[in-house]
């Protein structure tokens, strides 16, 4: 198993490329299941949660073109094409490590009428419920069904008839897979509550391309006027915002100046309204975003919420950053109950974290210093590699297989900015 060994110290600076989205690009994949045309995905991250979700669509019978493109290039272009759908089965090895793989269960039921769903897997970051996912299929006729671990979605004869549905609380997988399932409904769908994600907006344009009739994108009420068949198309994964704060963080806690390539601004502004607070300043460049720290870092209150709140998926890395900022700093984890497994990981370079429930407060210190940790989920891991990166000595970092789940060739795009970072094998 892989670690990677990091000597902090290096001040970061120069331009690193930002992928596209991890969390866009699961969403688009499964779209490809709603019709028999070629749906095209460009700027899409080489990343093992991706691989693994197409092995998945491979389950339904769906062909994967990867047309020849320099493997020292990030992202690639992949044409997904499913002319019939040979399974709607999706088993519990291969949806068991990924729990965006519940995902296919909206367009199976949507484009075949019905769909069998082993219950996913996914980081460990506590309760995360599908019962939404279900909720809002039934309100659109679906007939829902649990038993042996498995998911079993059926549609009356003659497709899902549509329906209204409103989300007790913010829900964005539920409702991604709501609008999948909604698309090729007979009548219209209506959406109260909807997340309003960057990453739903990415999927709506898409579905938009595809030729569905969609109303209200980008608010919090989405109306879905079901179609009788989508179209191919060919379209460009977002940049991936999570990413790009993760190195925004990386990039100010060793004082650097670092620009962002293809960083949407208007799509992270809670994260970088955070940043700002804790000193650090951002510029709006062509093409991305430059993040600069020349001043000590200062101490601020955060609390994750929906957005266009403060990303839960920002939450480590930020406090991270805020180990090495003056005074104390309270953060407060609204979405997960289970999200502060890397605490005790930062405690031992020397952070000083005090948690009580949802809540952490961070005393800035002087210093960080390197020692052997493990990281415990996608976001975990790297909180731990932006500590790394500012603390005296080597740290070695554990169990990177969830950093390969989200960041594409993080130690090479680090290392393109002067980072100290190598991949080793372990002995």
């Amino acid at each position: 198993m892989d670690k990677l060994i990091i000597r902090g110290g290096n001040r970061l600076a120069g331009t690193m490329p930002i992928s596209g989205a991890k969390n866009s690009a699961l969403t688009l994949l499964p779209c490809a299941l709603l019709t028999e045309e070629p749906v095209t995905l460009r700027n899409l991250p080489r990343l093992a949660d991706i691989d693994g979700f197409q092995h998945l669509m491979t389950q339904f019978g769906v062909s994967h073109t990867i047309p020849g493109k320099r493997p020292e290039e990030f992202g690639r272009v992949v044409t997904l094409e499913a002319m019939r759908i040979t399974s709607n089965v999706a088993p519990y090895e291969l949806v068991r490590k990924m729990r965006a793989s519940i995902l296919v269960l909206g367009p199976l039921l949507g484009r075949t009428g019905e769909a069998t769903v082993s219950l996913p897997g996914g980081c460990a970051i506590g309760n995360r419920p599908i019962d939404l996912h279900l909720k809002a299929l039934e309100a659109f006729g679906a007939h829902i069904e649990l038993a042996a671990g498995y998911v079993k979605a059926s549609a009356p004869d003659g497709g899902l008839p549509g329906g209204d549905f409103d989300f007790p609380v913010v829900s964005v997988g539920a409702t991604e897979n709501a609008l999948m399932a909604a698309v090729l409904a007979n009548g219209t769908s209506r959406l109260f509550n909807a997340a309003r994600e960057p990453e739903i907006v990415d999927l709506c344009n898409l579905l938009v391309a595809m030729g569905a009739e969609i109303e209200g994108i980008g608010t919090s009420d989405l109306t879905i006027h079901g179609v009788k068949k989508l179209n191919g198309a060919t379209y460009k994964v977002m940049a991936d915002r999570i990413e790009a704060g993760s190195y925004a963080c990386a990039a100010a806690i060793t004082g650097g100046d670092v620009t962002l390539d293809g960083a949407n601004a208007s799509e992270m502004q809670a994260t970088l309204h955070a940043l700002r607070n804790i000193g650090v300043a951002i510029e709006e460049v062509k093409g991305g975003i430059r993040v600069s720290a020349d001043g000590p870092l200062k101490a601020t209150n955060l609390s994750t919420a929906p957005y266009p709140g403060l990303a839960t998926d920002m939450q480590a890395q930020l406090m991270s950053l805020l180990c090495k900022a003056e005074g104390t700093s309270v953060l407060k984890e609204t979405i997960f109950e289970n999200r502060y497994m890397h605490v005790p990981e930062l405690a031992r370079m020397g952070a000083d974290i005090e948690t009580e429930g949802r809540t952490a407060i961070v005393r800035g210190v002087e210093r960080l210093t390197g020692a052997e940790v493990m990281a415990t989920d996608l976001r975990a891991s790297m909180s731990l590699i932006i500590a790394a990166l500012a603390a005296e000595g080597e740290t070695v970092v554990r169990r990177i297989y969830h950093l390969d789940r989200g960041y594409e060739r993080l130690e090479e795009k680090l290392s393109l900015v002067g980072a100290d970072i190598e991949r080793v094998g372990d002995e």
